[in-house]
């Protein structure tokens, strides 16, 4: 089958949750096509398996440009910081809205400090995510692209998620909100949908990758095997580039073929 490059030279991309996982994937997929990419995370290391090079460096030891910035995403004026950092670059012209976490609990054992945590870093991280890549994109003038990270789980409830699983529904909302109100600045919003992805995440981490291991997340997926982040930064790149300039506000699920049981 055919194989798709894409050139992002003279562009900056902004990465949260850049360190591991998918955000990691996507990150140096980008720099492998030519853009600046800043990697903002709360930790520079990787917390994948196999992996000890932080995101940034490995970026610039394969020619590249890139830097980390530590960034808490619950914390608007952090990530005004990493906007600030954009500047150095000339501007921000991808932004993605990766950075999340992930818990599993009950509905009736949720505490309150917990469901508040979920939603700072998973629904006001993109949101307030989205708001200031929009506000310098505008003030920049030449538009761009704003890519979050949703999930099944925007529509799909799965057991013991509902924490979970309403911080990624809100993500989808909130991807047409911004499409709908951005849409005039030249600026496009859109998600990706993973489905299983085997990659080291929040506190369920551990019990996911046995579960990989054990086979069990291939269960009800048609192509019979789990997702792997290197899945997901094709998807990415695509509508982040020109070849996606008249799709905005849409969720594009990368699960295959989950949702269609």
């Amino acid at each position: 089958m055919g194989t798709v490059s894409f050139d992002f030279q003279n562009e900056t991309v902004i990465v949260t949750g850049g360190s591991s996982g998918i955000g990691r994937a996507i990150a140096l997929r980008f720099g492998r096509a030519g853009a600046t990419v800043i990697n903002a995370d709360i930790r520079s290391d990787p917390k994948d398996k196999d992996e000890t090079q932080p995101t940034h460096q490995k970026i610039k030891n394969e020619g590249g440009t890139a830097e980390f910035v530590e960034t808490d995403v619950s914390e608007p004026d952090e990530l005004r910081n990493v906007i600030g950092q954009a500047r150095e670059y000339d501007s921000v012209d991808i932004m993605v809205n990766n950075a999340g976490w992930f818990t599993r609990a009950p509905f009736l054992d949720v505490d309150s400090s917990e469901f508040r945590k979920i939603h700072e870093i998973n629904t006001a991280g993109v949101f307030f995510g989205c708001q200031v890549a929009a506000q310098e994109m505008i003030k920049h003038g030449s538009g761009g692209s704003i890519i979050n990270t949703a999930s099944i789980s925007s529509t799909h409830a799965q057991t013991d998620q509902a924490p979970y699983d309403s911080t990624k529904a809100a993500i989808q909302m909130l991807t047409k909100n911004a499409a709908l109100e951005f849409a005039d600045h030249g600026i496009r919003v859109n998600a990706i949908a993973p489905g299983h992805i085997a990659t080291e995440f929040g506190s369920g981490a551990e019990k996911k990758e046995e579960s990989v291991e054990a086979g069990d997340l291939t269960k009800s997926i048609p192509l019979n095997r789990p997702g792997y982040p290197e899945d997901l930064d094709g998807t990415v790149l695509f509508l982040a580039s020109d070849n996606a300039e008249y799709i905005t506000g849409e969720t594009v699920y990368i699960d295959g073929g989950w949702q269609t049981y």
